[in-house]
């Protein structure tokens, strides 16, 4: 069986985050991130891990275009796609493919689909979707009734 690798960022992948389940939310979290003197680093799950973090002058126009992006083509009332790990002060963040939600609560056979995005302080290490969509845990109540 393969394992999940034990890296620092894998961790924080897999630790806790917050849902800006409203689009003003989202609004607050975005004008943090333009204000944020960090560098960010960008990466696309499908693609190259980043080895370097987005140059300065072009993450307002990134985050603009991203912003724009999202609620086009996800277009519902609320948000419920961006994940921060820190509303207020983030540094990790997960952002999911509005066309390819799948079920991300964990209610189902299937394993939850990962973020399209991460963006973080933090350099990336590479995420292999097929070790973190093969390890689909079982749901919390199916261990209830277990001998």
């Amino acid at each position: 069986m393969t394992t999940i690798p034990e890296t620092a960022y894998h961790r924080k992948f897999r630790g806790a985050f917050i849902n800006m389940l409203r689009w003003e939310q989202f609004d607050r979290l975005w004008d943090k991130l333009r204000n944020d003197p960090q560098q960010w680093y960008v990466y696309k799950l499908d693609d190259t891990v980043p080895s370097q973090p987005l140059e300065k002058s072009a993450w307002p126009g990134f985050l603009n275009q991203l912003a724009e992006q999202l609620r086009a083509q996800h277009g519902e009332d609320y948000c419920g796609i961006v994940y921060a790990d820190d509303p207020d002060q983030p540094s990790y963040i997960k952002i999911y493919d509005p066309n390819n939600l799948g079920v991300v609560c964990g209610i189902s056979d299937l394993p939850p689909p990962l973020p399209g995005w991460v963006l973080s302080h933090e350099a990336p290490v590479a995420i292999d979707r097929n070790i973190f969509t093969a390890q689909k845990r079982q749901p919390w109540w199916k261990f209830l009734w277990q001998k």
